[in-house]
Order: structure tokens, then sequence, then C-alpha cells
């Protein structure tokens, strides 16, 4: 007997992998990002981090049970950085979330501190600039002994967060921004320290330089947390929308609901599904819901972003953060807490902000290195100059004032070697900016997934936003995405056992024992057990037309193929020619017939057949959505190739495509559900096209997973909105067109901000280190590089903040 190893008999089953959200603080650049995410993917079980630097979050896949957060949390605030971790509310009304609002509101009070700071600092600073200008007025600002004391002040106040934060990150290996301004400001101080001790070196005293790069930072990092803050506004607006109280009807009575009933007011994550709430005019609605009693009109903009309010009657949909505007009404709860679809967006919205695009894989490998590079970088320009640049460019001069010429009048005791080596070493240290790094990608991320959340376009994160702007084909499903989804029921063909047609359209059909009818209730019975939109059409045209719906049992769904119940005893089968073929249903010449004459018009064709019999055909007719013409134009239009996947017939297919322009080459029809996915792949194989495919049901999860984007109708099945990468909160297939807009232009963001900050750092430094002071006189000071390495950062999320114009057209 042959043993058989244990692999191939019982495979290891796939672990299944949890997520743990840790707010992470004290990061201040794509350093810090960088050695977050080392410290994390150290511990045994983690399986991958992501860091955002914008939004403080840290987000790590482990195996479920493999990883404690709190210890995650202790680890990386032993190694300086303050983490909390993210967790479930452990009592109703109780939230471990620090309020958005007031911690942006306390930021920005510490900003302001460090602005007034800033101001003052650069002011006294920039007179010890301007020689003898006031000194006349206030002899004290001409007194060495004062720019000193100003110097020692700014180091031991302001500047010492910066020193502490840099001397923590050097002794836990992982040195960051901190740590070059620190070194340079401290280095700077010291120098001018020693000269002001020891006059006979001959050195000159440069202490306004470590004020103004202490000034320009702080002031950088004033302007940057303002722009930060707009930058998540959209977010924070988002969370304002969670409701916070609700209005609980403890024995709802629908008799007496309109006279005023009685209730009672509770935390809105109390409330379970099914329980009855009453919403007045002006309330939000608390929980997904159900209208049960009343008549109002409620806002959905923040869900759909349309400003126009909807008419809302028994039986209608609420959701949560709606506004209520005009009537008192009474819901029942179908979504509570995080279940609701408010809760939802605002969980795709965070975790989309977090999700890196690929192009900023190159930045953060950069930036892990980034110190060390530049460290390295100072001490041989230290070097350079110190051993060689000065001797052979023996009259060069660098003095305190910013950018300068070099002069060539200086008296040499401002001419040491040291002093000069010493300068550039310094200004190169400080010019470095490791932070536009970090921000480039997330800035433009939050702002650009903010903007999509209040337009109704949920895109899920930077990797997304980068495939959509590779894509060159759209394929899109027909039936409730080109079309509405709502089709009717329009002709019903009957045949006997000599497979001849004596049937009529059923809009001609008013006898009431006419075989159509028979075979309208039979049908109406098997859909009973199935959702889709034939099988509503089916029921409604049963309902229309008043006919008792006889039941079925035995169920069973063929996705894309058709359904097959037990009727008064006899199986009924419905489906497409595949299903009754499948089934071993013969199928006359007259009803291909007349299945084909259906299709030509545009119609899907149900079969249905009888024991083994085929009964008789159903046509049903989807209308195209309104919008559908003109999506498709306009991504033509773009450059787009637009093709039609559909498990229908040919015939309709080609009808619907015919209609919007589609080109009859770019229509595969007649495809199951199980092979759409077969194809987006053969697709993406065989012409290397880089494919988005646009869906609503359960049947296109496989493809939408399967495209480098997937694009869900909000309207569509669960599992389809999961499975894809855009969600269109509106249902309006012109938002495709949106959403691709939205998604070129936050990349291109992406890539203006990575190009500056790549650009910035291979100017700035060698300016810094003196490549132009031999032929052109021209070197940046340290306060100079301090000034350009604070506009850095501003500049890119400045940069990042335009994408809000794209939010007014």
């Amino acid at each position: 007997m042959q043993l058989v190893p244990k692999t191939q008999l019982d495979p290891e089953p796939t672990p299944t992998l949890e997520k743990i959200i840790l707010d992470v603080g004290g990061m201040k650049c794509a350093g810090c990002v960088k050695a977050v995410e080392r410290q994390l993917t150290q511990n045994s079980g983690v399986k991958s981090a992501c860091v955002n630097l914008a939004t403080e979050v840290a987000v790590v896949e482990s195996e479920v049970g493999a990883v404690d957060p709190d210890i995650l949390a202790q680890r990386l605030t032993a190694a300086g950085f303050p983490t909390q971790p993210r967790k479930a509310r452990d009592k109703p009304g109780e939230s471990t979330r620090e309020d958005p609002a007031a911690r942006q509101h306390q930021q920005m009070q510490e900003a302001f501190r460090q602005l007034i700071i800033a101001g003052v600092l650069l002011f006294f600073s920039g007179i010890g600039h301007f020689g003898n200008i006031g000194g006349s007025i206030f002899p004290l600002l001409n007194n060495i002994w004062f720019h000193f004391g100003l110097a020692t002040i700014a180091l031991l106040i302001p500047g010492r967060p910066i020193l502490v934060d840099g001397w923590l990150g050097w002794r836990r290996h992982a040195p960051n921004m901190n740590t070059l301004v620190g070194l340079g400001t401290l280095t700077a101080y010291t120098a001018s320290v020693v000269a002001l001790l020891f006059p006979q070196m001959g050195w000159e005293c440069f202490f306004d330089e470590p004020v103004m790069m202490l000034g320009f930072i702080l002031l950088g990092r004033t302007l940057e947390q303002q722009a930060r803050g707009k930058a998540a506004a959209a977010f924070r607006q988002l969370l304002a929308l969670q409701p916070q109280v609700a209005r609980l009807i403890a024995n709802p009575d629908p008799e007496k609901l309109g006279m005023g009933a009685n209730t009672v007011e509770i935390p809105a994550e109390q409330v379970k599904v099914g329980e009855w709430l009453q919403v007045l005019p002006g309330d939000k609605i608390p929980v997904d819901g159900e209208v049960r009693f009343g008549q109002t009109t409620v806002d959905e903009s923040m869900l759909t972003g349309e400003a126009v309010p909807v008419i809302k009657q028994p039986g209608d949909i609420l959701t949560a953060g709606t506004i209520n505007q005009s009537g008192a009404i009474a819901l029942q709860a179908t979504r509570t807490g995080n279940d609701t679809t408010l809760a939802h967006i605002v969980a795709l919205v965070e975790a989309a902000q977090t999700r890196k695009a690929p192009i900023q894989k190159l930045a953060d490998t950069v930036a892990g290195y980034f110190t060390y590079g530049i460290l390295t970088a100072s001490v041989l320009t230290f070097i350079f100059w110190y051993f060689f640049g000065t001797n052979i460019w023996t009259d060069i001069n660098i003095s305190s004032g910013g950018m300068e010429m070099m002069n060539h009048a200086a008296h040499t005791t401002n001419n040491s070697p040291l002093l000069v080596s010493l300068k550039l070493a310094i200004a190169v240290m400080v010019v470095a900016c490791p932070c536009a790094l970090g921000l480039a990608t997330p800035t433009a991320i939050i702002v650009g997934t903010g903007i999509g959340a209040e337009r109704g376009l949920l895109i899920k994160g930077g990797d997304v936003l980068e495939k959509v702007h590779q894509l060159d084909t759209i394929v899109f499903d027909k039936t409730g995405t080109l079309t509405t989804g709502h089709p009717v029921v329009t002709d019903c063909v009957v045949f006997d056992e000599l497979g001849k047609n004596r049937g009529a359209e059923v809009q001609r059909t008013e006898e009431k024992n006419l075989t159509p009818h028979s075979l309208i209730q039979l049908a109406a019975a098997v859909e009973s057990g199935t959702h889709h939109p034939l099988a509503k059409a089916i029921q409604q045209a049963a309902q229309k037309q008043q006919l008792s719906i006889p039941e079925a049992t035995d169920f069973h769904t063929e996705p894309g193929m058709g359904v097959s119940a037990v009727v008064d005893g006899q199986t009924v089968l419905l489906g497409n020619w595949d299903w009754l073929k499948w089934h071993g249903i013969n199928l006359s010449e007259t009803a291909q017939q007349e299945a084909q004459k259906l299709a030509t018009q545009g119609k899907t064709v149900v079969g249905v057949a009888v024991g083994e019999t085929l009964a008789g055909l159903i046509g049903v007719q989807d209308t195209t959505r309104p919008d559908a013409q003109t999506t498709v134009d306009k991504l033509r239009q773009m450059g787009l190739r637009v093709m039609l996947l559909s498990g229908d017939r040919p015939e309709a297919a080609h009808a619907i495509a015919q209609e919007l322009g589609i080109n009859s080459t770019d229509v595969i029809a007649g495809v199951p559900p199980a092979k759409k996915a077969a194809f987006i792949q053969e697709l993406q194989a065989k012409s290397a096209a880089k494919v988005a495919m646009v869906g609503d049901g359960i049947n296109d999860a496989p493809a939408l997973s399967q495209a480098d984007v997937g694009i869900a109708l909000h309207s569509g099945t669960d599992v389809a909105m999961e499975t894809a990468q855009i969600v269109l909160m509106r249902d309006r297939i012109s938002d495709v067109v949106e959403s691709i807009h939205l998604s070129r232009a936050t990349f291109n963001k992406i890539r203006q901000n990575l190009f500056w900050a790549f650009a910035y750092n291979t100017v700035g430094i060698p300016l810094a280190a003196g490549v132009l002071l031999p032929n052109w006189g021209f070197v940046l000071s340290p306060s100079g590089a301090a000034a350009l390495m604070a506009f850095s950062s501003v500049s890119v999320v400045t940069n990042s903040l335009l994408l809000r114009r794209l939010a007014h057209r």
C-alpha cells in the first residue's frame, strides 16, 4: 500500500486574517513611517503593516488571535511612538477613539502657539541679519550676548521637543527629520558658543542661524498642520454624520403612532434590529430602517451628493445619517451599529486612506535610508570643504545672511576653513526633507477619497487610483448595469404538444382561463424562490393581472442559467436555452423561431418547461438607463474601449449595444457567470489590457475580482460591493466617468507630489553642499536651508488641496 503525504490528502487551510487598527503618534516624516512598519512586522504573527503619516493610523494584518493589539501598542510606545489600539466600544455609548473635532481643535491651538513663537523668533533673529538697522534705537539688538540668550531660549523652549525626539530617534536606530534638524541647530549653536568664548580663534558667531532654523521649521509645521487639517476635513465631516441619539418606541402600536407615541431617548448604538424608532423633522435618521408610519422628505445628499430631498412613504428604505426634513415618521430598524450603510462608508473611506499606491513603495524605500544618507552626505561635505575645497578656493566666504553671493572683500576672520565647512555641512543636514516624501501620497489620497465620499464615490485606496490611471478597457454587465434592472414582461407565448403557436402578448390577453395566464402563474411560483430582476418582472406581471400564485417546493437556482421547482407535483423549469437543453428539453423549430423573433427585438427570452416538455416562452424587456448613452460616449472620448459582457442571448445583447453605439465586435453574449471571470482573464492575457469591470449582481463578483478595477453599483448585492474597488453610491452609471476622472486627477497629484519631493531633495542637497559656491558664489545658509525644508512639505500638502477644485465643478 502506497502512502500519500498528508499535504496531498488534507491540505493545510489558509489562516484567517484579521485587521488591527492602531492610532500612532510621534511620527514626523517618512523615516518614522518606515521605522513603525519595521517595528510592527518584527512581531510574530504579523503578516503585513501599513502606516499612514497623514492620518497617523497603522493597519496591521495578522492571523486571528495571534497578536495582542495592546502588546503592539506597548512596543511602539516604548520605541518612542505613543500608540493606542482602536478597539470596539466596551459599553454602548462609549468610544475609545478621541473625538476627531476635539483633536483637530487641540492641534490647531498648538499650531497657533507655534506660529506665534516662530514669528517672534524670526523677528528678533531677522534683526540680527540687518546689521545696524534699529541698533541706534535699541542698542541691545546689536549685542552678541542678547543673540546668545535668544538662541539658548529658542533651543530650550520651542526647540526642546525637536531635540528630544531627534535624540530618541537616534537611540532607537531610527533617525528622523528631527534628528537632522536637532544636529544642525546644536552644531550651529555649539560653534557659535565656541566663537563667543574664544574670540582669539577668529570664528564668526552665528547665533541667528539656529534661531531662524527653528523659526522656519515651526512656521512650516504650523502651515502643514493647517493644510493637513483641511485635507482630512471631508472625513471628519463624514464621521460627524453618525447619529448619537435615537427615540425608541417601547411598545409600538400602528393605530396610535399618528397621535403621538411615547418614546425614550437612547444612544443610537443601543438600537437593535427590529425595534421601532420615532424620527422628528430635523432629526438625523439614527439607523438603517424601513418607514412604517408617516410620510416625509429626506435629505440624502450625504449619501448621494444630490441636494434634492427624496419623498419617503411606508415601505421605503432609510439610511443612517440622512436628515428627516418635513414630517414625523416611525421606522423599524434593519441595520444598526457597524452594519449601517454609513458605518460601512466610514470604514471603507478610512481603509482607503491607509492603502498605499505602489508608486509610494519607491518613496518608502528611499525614506527608510534617507536620514542615514543625509548624515553621510553632510559628513562628506564637511570633509571635502575642510580638506580640499577651502584649499582650492581660498577666497570664499559664507556670511550669516540667508542665500548670498560670495563676498570677496570679507575679512579673513570670517574665512575659517572649519567654519565654512561646518556651515555647509549644517545646511546639508537641514535642507533635506523626508517629510515631503512621506506626505506626497497620503495627503493626495485623503483629499481624493474625501471628495469621492462627498460625491457618492467610494474609492478603496491608493492602489486603486494607480490602477485606474492605467485602464484602457471598460467592460459592462448588461442587466441592472447598462439597463435599469427593472424589466417588464412584454410577451407570453405558449405551445401545445405539437409545438404549435397558440399564444399572444400578455397585454392583449384578457380572457381569464387562457394558457398564457397559467404559464405566468407557474413561472411566478417558480420565481418566488429567487430575487433576480427577471423573477421580479414575472411576479409583478402575475400581480398586475391579479393571478393566484400556486405553492412551489424544492427550489434550485443556477446563477445566470435558470431556476427549477416542483409545482403541483410537476417539475417546472425556467431559464435560457442552455439550461433547458441541460435538462433534456427538446426545442422545436417553431419555438426557436419565436425565441429568435423576440430576441431580435432586444427582449430577454425565458423558456418555461413542464416535466420534459417546453410549455412556452416569456419575453422580458429591460430599458437602458437614461445616462447610459452619454456614459459610453464620454468613456470613448477618454480613449477607453467599451465592451458589453452579458449572459443574455446574443440578439438581446446586440440590440442594447446597437442602441448605445457599442461596436458589435465588443459584445460578448451568452457567457455564464462562472465564465465571466475567465473572459476578463483572457482579455488581460491576450491583449495585455488593463480592464475595469462594471456590475451589480452576485454573479458579477468573480469578474469584479478578476478585473484590474472592479466597479459596483450600490444598488447591487453586498458581495459585489465588497469585491469591487470602487462603489457608486448614487447608482448612476455616469459616475463611472466621474470616478475615473477623480482617480486620474488624484493619481496625477500623487505623481506631482513625489516628483517635487524627489526633485527638491535632488536639487536642494547639492546647493546646500556648495556646488555653486566656487564659480557662482551662491550658497544656501543653514537658515535658508531650513526655510526651504519647512516649506517643501507645505507645498506638497497644498498641492494636494488643489484637488478640492474638482468638488466645485
